[in-house]
């Protein structure tokens, strides 16, 4: 019973919660994540890298009407200085990926969301991308993140939070040298500090459909924190965050669905 007991203490405290304020998050940053996560601070966002699946568990960032409509931006991948190597992946990794698997190098953090900032190259560091379907990210993925680019001109700042989901296994980038794991599918919570806060999250498959909208992936962000294994808004009261997170699209309208 002893060594039981000691096996679920230390399972307990390889995955207790790691206490992370930013001003990219609203109302603290998500906890659950492994305590072996590193999590990286910058201007336009903050993330908490996985060094097993060698990608940020989540990603937040605030979206607001300065950030946004800067001219075109060049995309040139590199492997984040913050993190060691081994945590991380390189741009070689990701050969032959689009041809093996269909898959896009994808932002987690859409860098056009901060082309208007010094700090837009920052997007393209690769603990900020994942090996994304191309029909996802040229399809629903893109979709929402221009229907948040549409919310903020419309309505102002908006934080998101967004990450990924292992639920099945999806596949192997066919160059990598180091282990990963690619994720199935991915989420996205989109809040606005309004009284009462307004949020709609989503979640979406790896195969989900070029053609698809994204409205047809929304959730819950009780739906979101089951399957991802994380808290969101963890210093929001008990009352707001049941009230919150229970709710289903309080910011349908505005993210044109």
């Amino acid at each position: 019973m002893k060594s039981i007991t000691l096996l679920l203490t230390l399972a307990l405290a390889s995955t207790a919660a790691q206490a992370v304020t930013s001003p990219n998050c609203l109302y603290g940053c998500p906890d659950g994540s492994p305590t072996s996560n590193f999590v990286v601070y910058r201007d336009i966002y903050t993330l908490s890298n996985n060094r097993t699946t060698k990608f940020a568990d989540w990603v937040a960032y605030q979206v607001t009407r300065s950030t946004i409509d800067g001219p075109s931006r060049s995309r040139t991948w590199k492997a984040d200085p913050e993190l060691y190597a081994t945590y991380t992946l390189e741009p070689a990794d990701y050969t032959d990926a689009n041809a093996v698997l269909g898959t896009d190098r994808g932002h987690q953090a859409p860098l056009a969301s901060f082309s208007n900032t010094s700090s837009w190259a920052d997007t393209n560091y690769l603990s900020n991308i994942t090996p994304q379907s191309a029909n996802l990210n040229q399809g629903p993925w893109v979709k929402l993140e221009n229907a948040v680019r549409a919310l903020v001109r419309a309505q102002g700042d908006t934080y998101v939070f967004t990450g990924p989901l292992y639920e099945y296994y999806w596949g192997t980038l066919p160059k990598a040298d180091e282990s990963h794991t690619i994720p199935s599918g991915y989420w996205k919570v989109v809040i606005r500090n309004t009284s009462p806060i307004k949020a709609s999250a989503f979640i979406m498959e790896q195969d989900s459909p070029r053609s698809a909208s994204h409205c047809g992936y929304e959730t819950t962000i009780d739906e979101v924190e089951r399957r991802a294994g994380i808290n969101l808004l963890p210093q929001l009261s008990s009352s707001s965050q049941s009230s919150l997170e229970a709710s289903y699209g309080g910011l349908r309208s505005a993210l044109g669905c």
